[in-house]
């Protein structure tokens, strides 16, 4: 089981958002992602997403590129 998640970075295209998470577990630690899509309701108040249209997909798909970049380039500093 993972603990002890804390941000390790947060990346952006457009209006898709990564965050990238370093967990520590009986194995050692390892880098997860997560991607969200902000948006403001009609109160006026910011949300995440976790759905993802038509016109978002190339972004997210961008910014999971960048993730696994990201991720790659850390864990070999472990």
């Amino acid at each position: 089981m993972a603990t002890n998640n804390k941000r390790g970075n947060q990346l952006r295209c457009g209006n898709i958002k990564a965050t990238i998470w370093e967990n520590t577990s009986e194995k050692g630690p390892f880098f997860s992602a997560t991607f969200s899509r902000p948006f403001k309701e009609h109160t006026g108040s910011w949300r995440n997403a976790s759905s993802f249209g038509l016109h978002d997909l190339e972004a997210l798909m961008n910014v999971a590129s960048e993730a696994k970049e990201w991720i790659a380039v850390h864990a070999l500093k472990r």
